[in-house]
């Protein structure tokens, strides 16, 4: 198929290079000329394990990149929406970047049938039928909204449904209403739910291996089509998981906010086991054990981040709101990772008390391993804590100091912040206390006698319980975990 994503960042690169692998022919549209001429040249602007590779050999089997818009709308038999929904003032989604793209295909979508990518069909009104399809995580209503931003464009460039005369009676851009007016099949695209379910640090295999796939559409013609689009994802076992917009867009948001109600709880559970006398890692076990429950998410530590739990998190409150329903649980997951963030901190002021002219060495600043991506990362509450105790930071991470460095300018200049990527064992020296916030492979090996000995204090404050308490005291350092 001849396929479009708008929007070269995390999801869309991923989406439009994994779909390309399977041999369609895909252009990504982007509005920033810098990203996409790093792209041409076969760079991604974000670590990703396996994503550089994986540009370089789509690149000849049919990937391109674009900032036309219009020639993007004109490619793409399946256009998909794969732009940024930021939280807004309210905490909301802000739907600005994706309601911006479906103007775009309105106002480009070719409507008087000479010409375009798809097969028609029955040659006629649908000879150029697409399928637009939003990726972005967007509220409840979202697919509704993008279907009459099109239709408003299609209608202000003078397009009619066959045999309905003007086609929209009010015009207010309702769409349910419009949808209503229009004879079956007379549209010339559908619009699709299609959330992504991707780990970073994964992201690649989670495309490739689905668990699972969701289409939200109320469209035969639509649901045809991504049946067969993701047909080869799809084989041996049936995991196109078919429904309406509005479960489709929803079961996203479920899905982060029980993901991060996992976490939230397992970090209530160590912050009372601390106070009890319990060890969470016994306890971790003994509760993972249960199939009811399993291993996944529960792993106690300094918080989540990212750019999915907590904003998806926040969005839904704010959705839920809106429809009259005071979402108790959620506020409680947020507020317990606020204050598992602070735990790192709080550990350090009851065992030094005065911070202030102190020096720290950080290990990880990523928000989880094997990205780069610093959004909400637990590392930047940790050193915005300590920068206002008057501390200083040494940190070491092996993919993310660039973002670091973008992010605290100011606090690299004033030598507040020193920066590492080469050996994770530079930054101990000198330092009061290391302390662990990304649970990066390379620092699970790490010996307790080879910290203890590069360390210029002996204070550990293991953020992600990577280590044995027991062989760090051997080594003559005082360990403090999560609820340990």
């Amino acid at each position: 198929m001849n396929i479009t994503v708008v929007g070269a960042g995390y999801v869309g690169l991923v989406t439009g290079a994994c779909l390309a692998d399977m041999g369609n022919q895909v252009l990504c549209v982007d509005n920033d000329p810098a990203k996409i001429a790093e792209l041409n040249a076969g760079r991604p602007p974000f670590f990703e394990p396996g994503l550089e590779e994986l540009l370089g050999k789509t690149a000849a089997a049919g990937l391109r990149f674009t900032a036309d818009i219009a020639a993007g709308v004109a490619h793409g038999e399946v256009i998909f929406i794969a732009v940024g929904t930021p939280p807004g003032d309210d905490g909301g989604a802000d739907l600005r970047h994706v309601l911006a793209v479906a103007k775009s295909i309105g106002e480009h979508l070719d409507i008087d049938g000479d010409g375009g990518a798809g097969d028609g069909g029955d040659g006629g009104a649908n000879a150029n039928y697409r399928v637009v399809v939003n990726k972005s995580t967007a509220p409840v209503g979202t697919a509704q909204r993008v279907e009459a931003v099109i239709f408003d464009a299609l209608k202000s460039r003078g397009w009619r449904p066959p045999g309905n005369g003007d086609g929209n009676g009010n015009g207010d851009g309702d769409s349910a209403e419009n949808s209503a007016e229009f004879p079956a099949n007379s549209a010339p695209f559908s619009v699709v739910a299609n959330p992504e379910f991707l780990k970073q640090g994964g992201a690649i295999d989670d495309f490739m291996k689905p668990d699972r796939i969701i289409i939200g559409s109320g469209d035969a013609r639509a649901l045809a089509v991504m049946r067969e689009l993701y047909a080869p994802f799809n084989r041996n076992h049936e995991r196109i998981i078919a429904m309406d917009l509005a479960s489709a867009e929803l079961t996203k948001y479920a899905a982060n906010a029980m993901l991060a109600a996992r976490i939230s709880t397992m970090n209530e559970m160590a912050n009372i086991a601390e106070k009890l006398g319990a060890d969470i890692e016994a306890v971790r076990r003994g509760v993972g054990a249960d199939p009811r429950i399993g291993y996944a998410y529960i792993y106690p530590g300094c918080g989540y981040g990212g750019s999915c739990l907590p904003k998806d998190l926040r969005a839904l409150r704010q959705t839920a709101a809106a429809a009259g329903v005071d979402a108790r649980l959620l506020a409680a997951v947020e507020a317990v990772n606020a204050a598992q963030k602070r735990q790192i901190v709080a550990r350090l002021d009851a065992h030094f008390g005065d911070l202030s002219g102190r020096r720290f060495a950080l290990w990880g600043l990523a928000f989880k391993p094997d990205t780069d991506d610093m959004r909400a990362a637990p590392s930047r509450a940790v050193v915005e804590e300590l920068w206002a105790r008057g501390a200083l930071v040494r940190a070491f991470d092996p993919a993310a100091t660039g973002q670091a460095r973008r992010l605290y300018a100011q606090q690299v200049e004033r030598g507040e912040l020193e920066l590492l990527s080469a050996d994770p064992f530079d930054a101990l020296a000198g330092a009061d206390a290391l302390i662990v916030v990304t649970e990066w492979r390379m620092f699970r090996a790490a010996e307790p006698a080879r910290i203890a000995a590069a360390l210029g204090g002996e204070v550990v404050v293991d953020g992600r319980n990577l280590y044995d308490p027991e062989a760090f005291r051997a080594a003559g350092l005082i360990y403090y975990g999560i609820g340990r």
